[in-house]
């Protein structure tokens, strides 16, 4: 049993899940767009500077570059900025069960367009977590939400499924917190001119707000994504991946303690119900050694 692994499995779902928490305080305080750019622009300045000051270089062939701009689009400003305009709209509980759908997603399209093979542990696995879902959403359905953050979050999901197949295999070649600052700086990019656009530029930093922007940029932002990707070169992405099956449950444990957010025992159940799918078709993917 790899203990580091498990440690850094546990460590990256908690900060991951937490960041739907902190994102729900700040879009109710600022512009979704704009605080979603500017935030990617310092997280990304950082990263960068940190990983020139610890020696790394931007030393990327052409497939890692690729990968830098579809995740930096999809994941940064397609999938975190959808999800941050949908939170204005929804609660942190429920952006973080759709989120929890994106391992769902991959493993579905994996079986479709790249005819990954799955177990039938893997196609039960499916239809377990797609009912989780369902039990939750009934639910939600019928005490009335917002279907467009509801529709934010779908397509933001998409956008990050579909990253993670196109850029399957791509290293950071020792590089990682050099790469992350990249994807982040690519992400701010892209927000900017829409933020520009389409938000009034203003924003009233009150101690509360400061203090989930700097948690959200240090701590979900910066720390969970480098120990991803260090926990991916550690076991593989299939490996790493199961730990996704927590995100669901302590997604919505977060969004109760500190928002106060009700849940219902359908909610508890749709949770369990989907962690329960999410972690079948992982295991069902990972090889055995």
């Amino acid at each position: 049993m790899d203990i580091r692994s498990m440690v850094m499995g546990f460590t990256f779902a908690l900060m991951w899940s937490s960041a739907f928490t902190s994102a729900r305080i700040i879009v109710l305080q600022a512009p979704a767009l704009t605080i979603s750019s500017l935030r990617f622009m310092i997280a990304g300045l950082l990263a960068v500077g940190i990983a020139y000051l610890l020696g790394q270089r931007i030393r990327l062939d052409r497939r890692n570059w690729r990968a830098v701009f579809i995740f930096g689009v999809c994941q940064n400003a397609l999938y975190l900025g959808l999800f941050f305009l949908a939170m204005q709209r929804i609660e942190a509980s429920l952006a973080s069960i759709i989120a929890s759908v994106m391992p769902l997603l991959v493993g579905l399209a994996s079986a479709v367009f790249l005819k990954e093979r799955l177990s039938k542990l893997g196609v039960i696995g499916l239809i377990v977590g797609f009912a989780g879902v369902a039990i939750i959403m009934v639910a939600r359905l019928q005490g009335g939400i917002d279907m467009r953050g509801i529709f934010y979050c779908l397509i933001g999901v998409v956008s990050l499924a579909a990253a993670t197949l196109s850029v399957r295999g791509a290293s950071s070649k020792g590089n990682v917190l050099m790469v992350v600052g990249l994807q982040m700086l690519v992400g701010s990019a892209a927000l900017f001119f829409p933020a520009l656009l389409l938000e009034e530029q203003v924003i009233n930093w009150t101690p509360t707000l400061t203090a989930a922007f700097s948690y959200t940029i240090i701590v979900p932002g910066l720390m969970a994504t480098v120990i991803w990707f260090l926990l991916v070169e550690r076991i593989g992405a299939t490996r790493a991946s199961t730990y996704h099956f927590l995100n669901p449950f302590l997604g919505v444990g977060i969004a109760a303690i500190i928002l106060g957010e009700t849940l219902t025992l359908q909610d508890v159940i749709g949770v369990v119900v989907v962690m329960a799918g999410i972690f079948a078709v992982q295991f069902s993917r990972v090889k055995p050694t």
